[in-house]
């Protein structure tokens, strides 16, 4: 038993050592390739991590988002970010500490000290610290980058590796309630900046109009002119018809917006135009399997092969795989239930790792064998109960890892 593991952050130079980061229980690292796993982030003041990145030019520097991404009812927040300068020994904030949830970090490749955080904001409300965050002194100050309005926050963030003053953000609009869950709205959509983040602008050409739900982003590493989105997008010029269904297949309730679902853009320009490369018709639903779900507001990410910019990953209640950049999809056998993120090895992208609801696994041959780290204790309890019998037994249930009692 594991838990909900949402990030990780391997030593490129070194991928015997890495990070996995847990929804709700800190860091965990390894440095004999996941044989054993060490907590590094037990004394701080909030246990859930959103987003978690190394510095490959100095590993011992790290960087640490807290406030898991997901949009749950059952979501944990941060405080703000956390630098370690030791390889995860100590600790310190940095700040940001009302962005709540974090979803993504990224670091100049060029200079250390050029850091942007993507910060989705208040989950249950609306404030203004959210959206794209930059420091240029190491995060000894922060200048909010780009920001679209206090409902809608930055849940995706991606570097080009070749030239670091391109960015590329995902914006997302969304708001959690006691009586449901808006997930999508005009502030949802993609920014560029080509001067480190100074301004930005709205990418549109060959994107879906309307309202736009959540967006995963990845740049391929092996050719950068080459961007990939994946949209949970919606048709709100009609309403639903009778009878029919969504793409899915559940039933919608008459009037309501028409939910195109998930969909895979790519652009071969930097982001200038776009084109969509699958969607969910119904031979693709039954190709992409994992696709056909109801939590395009937990998952929505995309993964790009390291060195073939036509072969992606798409992560959602399983791992999807694609040789044709989204025409077509085959199951990717060696990730998890609940899959959150992806490290594909630069040198070799037959080595894989995941991280999903049950922990974290990785495959050494392309998804043809796989296996579970089993030294990680993050399980995440949702509840514990204790019966009358003498001794007692505790019960608890574990998130998507079925019930356990004590023996």
């Amino acid at each position: 038993m594991s838990g909900r593991f949402v990030d990780l952050a391997v030593v490129e130079k070194d991928p015997y050592t890495f990070y996995a980061a847990s929804a709700t229980g800190g860091i965990f690292k390894t440095t004999d390739n996941g044989v054993t796993f060490a907590p590094v982030f037990e004394r701080q003041s909030v246990h859930s991590i959103g987003a978690i990145v190394v510095n490959q030019q100095n590993p011992n520097i790290l960087w640490v988002g807290t406030g898991e991404r997901a949009n749950r009812q059952s979501s944990s927040w941060g405080d703000g970010v956390y630098k370690s300068t030791d390889a995860g020994k100590t600790w310190t904030n940095m700040g940001l500490k009302d962005t709540k949830h974090i979803g993504r970090i990224v670091i100049d490749p060029l200079n250390a000290n050029v850091v942007y955080v993507a910060a989705g904001g208040h989950l249950w409300g609306q404030n203004d610290e959210r959206g794209v965050f930059k420091t240029t002194d190491g995060g000894t100050t922060w200048k909010k980058a780009l920001f679209v309005d206090a409902k809608t926050g930055a849940t995706d963030l991606v570097i080009d590796p070749k030239n670091p003053k391109v960015l590329y953000a995902a914006m997302y609009q969304r708001e959690r309630t006691s009586w449901g869950f808006n997930g999508g709205g005009p502030g949802s959509g993609l920014y560029k900046s080509i001067d480190a983040g100074v301004t930005w602008k709205r990418l549109t050409k060959g994107l879906p109009a309307g309202d736009l739900g959540r967006i995963g982003l990845d740049i391929a590493r092996s050719n950068p002119n080459v961007v990939y989105a994946i949209i949970d997008s919606y048709d709100v010029g009609r309403p639903a018809n009778p009878g029919e269904r969504d793409a899915y297949g559940r039933l919608l309730p008459e009037g309501s917006s028409i939910i195109r679902g998930m969909e895979i853009y790519r652009s071969d320009d930097k982001g200038a135009t776009w084109r969509k490369t699958s969607g969910l018709t119904p031979e693709t639903s039954r190709q992409m399997m994992s696709l056909g779900n109801t939590y395009n507001w937990v998952f929505t990410q995309i993964r790009v092969d390291t060195k073939n910019e036509n072969k992606i990953y798409v992560l959602a209640l399983g791992v999807s795989v694609s040789q044709d950049a989204g025409a077509t999809f085959a199951p990717f056998a060696a990730g998890g239930g609940d899959n959150h993120r992806m490290w594909i090895d630069p040198a070799n992208p037959n080595i894989v790792f995941t991280a999903s609801d049950q922990g974290f696994t990785m495959t050494n041959d392309g998804g043809k064998t796989k296996k579970e780290a089993t030294g990680i204790h993050g399980t995440q309890f949702y509840n514990v109960e204790l019966d009358m019998a003498k001794p007692f037994h505790a019960y608890g249930s574990v998130q998507d890892a079925g019930s356990y009692r004590t023996e």
